[in-house]
């Protein structure tokens, strides 16, 4: 992946870029204590600078959920979302809505070529959501 987006293969690179692969959404933290099982030498700014590279380079994706430091994945290239969940801060890969992409047409583009939308959908993730019960799945007459 590395030669084929013309980058230098370092032990670093290839380290950061396994440790993205295996943990997708990781923040910067937990990737240098993966890398760091590999390469018990490697420092902070060399992880930082490999994933500075690699997100230029397109191998992997950083995404911040508001109120979170910067995760980073290996799906690339194909325009897919997120869900947060607002207790655990789980974070899973949703995929865009069916169709033709339509999250990229925008209803006024200011005459900007979109090329990327950016969505995060925000709830509860099944472990921390209260378990359904009769009353949660009738439907509520006041948000009809």
């Amino acid at each position: 992946m590395l030669r084929g987006a013309a980058l230098r293969v370092t032990r670093p690179r290839v380290a950061v870029l396994t440790a993205v692969h295996a943990h997708p959404h990781a923040d910067t933290d937990s990737i240098v204590g993966s890398v760091r099982e590999e390469l018990p030498e490697v420092s902070h700014q060399a992880v930082y600078d490999s994933l500075r590279v690699l997100t230029t380079a397109g191998l992997v994706r950083r995404i911040q959920p508001a109120g979170s430091v910067a995760r980073y994945e290996s799906r690339v290239g194909d325009n897919h979302h997120h869900v947060v969940c607002r207790s655990c801060r789980a974070i899973a890969d949703v995929d865009c809505a069916v169709g033709s992409a339509p999250c990229l047409v925008a209803s006024d583009d200011h005459g900007f070529s979109i090329d990327e939308a950016e969505v995060f959908y925000w709830g509860r993730c099944p472990d921390c959501s209260p378990p359904a019960t009769p009353d949660r799945l009738r439907p509520d007459p006041d948000r009809t």
